[in-house]
């Protein structure tokens, strides 16, 4: 039998897996929340074996709306602290389709605390003290032997979950620097044993990490200095989504970019940043940037792109293929090719860069702060120039609703997210002076 986590449920109480967005209301959904204690033995690419107790976050739907889909999201710790991205970006598809979701704690520093990467303040990393110790009545009992074994815990808790929830299909998602630990599971870890039957490698850097650190974590510093690298494009169904900052931003992808394979599909997203205001929402102040962060629509490309993956992942079509964005320029000053507003060409196009009214950048001003350059920029645009390049407002809004339909014909939007794009349509920016 394979090695698989032992799930304990904990008690009710804070998880302290929260975003910045109003949480989703499962209650009403019908839906059920559980954390379990997952504790096992795990093994390093080195074969030495050590214990662990982690835990996991589950959330799933009544047995009988079950789509018997797992997503399985290898919870984000660059802050220090545990996140869910990819949970944010997706809840609203997850819950429409029936898609159990566990937050696995696959990494060190969220457990047992260690070194953060970026400080969401805009200042220096600090230390975290992880659950362990901001919480130590409920999570101190737990124990992470360090990254070099953090790929077996995510697979071991990844098999004890599908188990737990029945679900023939699980699939792996992940962010930043998950996306980059995503990519290192493809190269050199999933096998013919591996439970999972799709990646979603959201947001990658072109450098792959060791297969473990020089020290007890992975940082993202460690990450980005190692060389770039491409992932198996043969291997099990991949769609790897980049956004404008991933590929010749911080993330620097550029290097390892790639053609389409039989089973991997790679999708850049026209106007859209490493995070955006769909992440952040409310909290956008507290960042301290100099201009508002990105306001593309990357959350409708991924909520389709998940779609795709899975009905790929059970036998179904390859998600479509997505044209690059053209970049430009010699080696060492490459840049986006823009339009006449200034957004990028290529990539894959929503209403909001295709019938665009502001200026969409997966960039930051200069001398922005490292979190203020990971969320990108939104430039407003003269009134006037905005008149002459879509008319009246009636041709506007009706040039924003055909390059709706187009996205969605594309398969690149969900027709459920149809009415929430047509209403982030900006017919007052065109009426201003």
């Amino acid at each position: 039998m394979l090695p698989s986590a032992r799930l304990t449920a904990l008690p009710g109480g804070d998880h302290r897996l929260h975003g910045a967005r109003r949480p989703v209301d499962l209650v009403a959904a019908g839906w059920s929340e559980v954390e379990y204690t997952a504790e096992g033995l795990a093994r390093a690419p080195s074969g030495q074996e050590a214990a662990y107790v982690v835990r996991v976050l589950v959330r799933r739907p009544p047995d009988e709306f079950a789509s018997g889909t797992l997503c399985a999201e290898w919870l984000n710790v660059s802050s220090g602290a545990e996140a869910a991205p990819e949970w944010t970006y997706l809840a609203d598809e997850l819950i429409r389709r029936g898609h159990s979701w566990a937050g696995v704690s696959a990494q060190v520093v969220g457990v047992a605390g260690g070194s953060g990467s970026v400080a969401v303040d805009g200042g220096a990393p600090s230390v975290s003290p992880g659950l362990v110790g901001t919480d130590p009545e409920r999570y101190g009992h737990l124990v992470h032997p360090g990254d070099a074994w953090c790929h077996d815990i995510y697979v071991q808790i990844s098999r004890a979950v599908r188990d737990l929830v029945s679900a023939s299909l699980v699939l792996a998602v992940g962010e930043s620097q998950s996306a980059c630990m995503l990519a290192r599971h493809l190269v050199s870890v999933h096998g013919l044993e591996s439970p999972f039957g799709g990646y979603l490698v959201h947001s990658r850097a072109g450098s792959i990490p060791p297969p473990v650190p020089e020290g007890t974590q992975h940082t993202m510093a460690d990450v980005l200095a190692q060389l770039p690298g491409r992932l198996p494009d043969d291997l099990v169904p991949t769609l790897v989504v980049q956004t404008e900052t991933d590929v010749i931003g911080r993330m620097w992808s550029l290097p390892a970019r790639q053609p389409d394979g039989p089973r991997l599909r790679t999708w850049e997203v026209a106007g859209t940043a490493h995070a955006d205001k769909f992440q952040i929402d409310a909290f956008e102040e507290l960042l301290g940037c100099p201009t508002p962060v990105n306001r593309g629509q990357q959350v409708y490309v991924l909520r389709a792109g998940l779609r795709d993956l899975e009905d790929w992942a059970r036998g179904g079509d390859a998600p479509p293929a997505a044209q690059p964005l053209v970049v430009e320029g010699v080696e060492g000053a490459e840049s986006y090719a823009v339009d006449e507003l200034g957004n990028s060409r290529g990539g894959v196009r929503t209403p909001a860069v295709e019938v665009a009214v502001e200026r969409l950048s997966g960039f930051a001003p200069e001398g922005a702060s490292l979190i203020c350059q990971l969320f990108g920029s939104t430039t407003p645009l003269p009134a006037e120039s905005l008149r002459e390049r879509w008319g009246s407002v009636g041709e506007y809004l009706s040039a924003y609703a055909a390059a709706t339909e187009a996205a969605i014909a594309g398969g690149f939007v969900c027709p459920e997210d149809r009415q929430a794009i047509l209403s982030e349509s900006r017919p007052d920016l065109l009426t201003g002076p």
